[in-house]
């Protein structure tokens, strides 16, 4: 008779193998998928440079570079033309308000002057002859009217006589008539004297007081022509250190050249210049700090220039308090400039990444620090020191900062 054969049930081994085979195919499947489409390059781990994300405070500054100038610098310029005869004082030196620095001759400057003298000494001998003929004339003119006021009062004795007689019918009416009209022709006479005594004397004063105004005009523009020749003597302004001076024995100076210049030494102020980004944040009065043997010193921002150069601006600085020691004109400090009052902020340490990705994605590290992978981020502020992130990282995070130029563009670094 035939057996039935019955069906084994439960998990048999060849099951077991088909399970693990499917299983170890679909893991497979899984790797390939999910590296389709995604670069990825071996990174030697000791090549690189990996920073942690850190949350902190953020202090807004920027590192520049300043040098060390006279608080002010007055220009030397040649108020009169003339040939260089002596050079009194030589660059570098230390000079007072007033001292001598360089002596010029200007012969044509000695010609207008004498001929300006000789033009005065006219004026003056112009001036006396007049007031001369003038006391002259008075004097006429007085004895005229003395002498027409006695021939009235004779006129006038007779004219009375006459009048007398003629009343008494002793004398002629034609005697008489005589009389009266001598008489008032010697007081019409006399009015007229005066008159033109008065009018001499107003042209005469007028005409004196012309030359004196002439005269006195004259004597100012002396003055200024002996201003001229005191200017042949070029002076110091003020106290301070002859910085440049360009002028030789012999050289010919036109007028209003610029010679020299003096420095102010009273104080410093540090001159520095900036990368025009930060032109909209640097304004006046931003506090800045150095730090030079062992000290801290403050400066605040005195002035912006607002002229924009080769991509820079220039500021001038000065300091809020002491100065450094031995402070000398051109040496170079290295100053924190704040920009802004110090935030807290996730923070990711500078690097040269930045370079290549303009600080809009970096490599982050997983978990385990065996890969990184690219990530979108977004950076706000920075300083000498550390980038603001505002967006895409965490604080504690890994980030490879080190320069991404041997990277190109894979997505995914593995680290050996």
């Amino acid at each position: 008779m035939d057996r039935k054969i019955e069906k084994k049930k439960g998990l048999q081994k060849k099951h077991i193998l088909w399970i693990a085979g499917g299983l170890v195919f679909a893991f497979i499947l899984f790797k390939i998928i999910s590296g389709a489409g995604t670069k990825s390059l071996k990174v030697d781990r000791d090549k690189i440079t990996v920073s942690a994300v850190s949350q902190g405070e953020f202090n807004d500054y920027i590192r520049v570079t300043g040098q060390v100038e006279p608080i002010a610098t007055i220009y030397l310029d040649a108020e009169e033309g003339g040939r260089v005869k002596e050079r009194l004082i030589e660059e570098g030196a230390t000079v007072k308000a007033g001292d001598i620095i360089l002596k010029l001759e200007n012969r044509t400057l000695y010609q207008e002057i004498m001929a300006s003298e000789s033009n005065l000494a006219q004026k003056e001998n112009m001036l006396r002859q007049t007031r001369i003929n003038f006391e002259n004339q008075m004097i006429e003119t007085r004895r005229r009217l003395l002498s027409t006021s006695f021939d009235i009062q004779k006129k006038k004795r007779n004219f009375e006589q006459q009048q007398t007689l003629y009343k008494d019918k002793l004398v002629p009416t034609e005697t008489f008539l005589q009389a009266r009209e001598d008489y008032d022709y010697a007081n019409q006479e006399q009015r007229i004297n005066e008159q033109k005594a008065k009018n001499d004397s107003m042209i005469m004063v007028s005409e004196m007081s012309q030359l004196a105004t002439d005269l006195s005009k004259m004597r100012q523009t002396l003055q200024l022509v002996y201003e001229r020749l005191d200017n042949l003597n070029v002076k110091a302004p003020v106290d301070g250190q002859l910085g440049m001076l360009d002028a030789e024995i012999g050289q010919s100076i036109g007028q209003g050249t610029r010679i020299g210049q003096i420095n102010v030494l009273t104080n410093y102020k540090v001159q520095a210049m900036i990368d025009e980004h930060y032109i909209d944040r640097v304004r006046h009065g931003l506090i800045g700090t150095l730090d030079r043997q062992d000290k801290s010193y403050r400066l605040t921002v005195r002035k912006v220039y607002p002229e924009v150069r080769q991509g820079q601006f220039r500021i001038d600085m000065v300091f809020d308090g002491e100065n450094p020691e031995n402070i000398r004109t051109g040496q170079t400090y290295y100053i924190n400039l704040e920009l802004g009052q110090p935030q807290d902020a996730v923070m990711l340490p500078r690097g040269g990444f930045f370079q290549s990705t303009g600080g809009q994605w970096v490599y982050v590290l997983d978990k385990s620090g065996n890969f990184a992978t690219k990530r979108n981020i977004r950076i706000g502020r920075q300083n000498p020191q550390y980038y603001e992130v505002l967006e895409g990282l965490n604080p504690g995070e890994q980030v490879i900062t080190s320069g991404y130029e041997n990277f190109g563009d894979n997505d995914k670094l593995t680290l050996n």
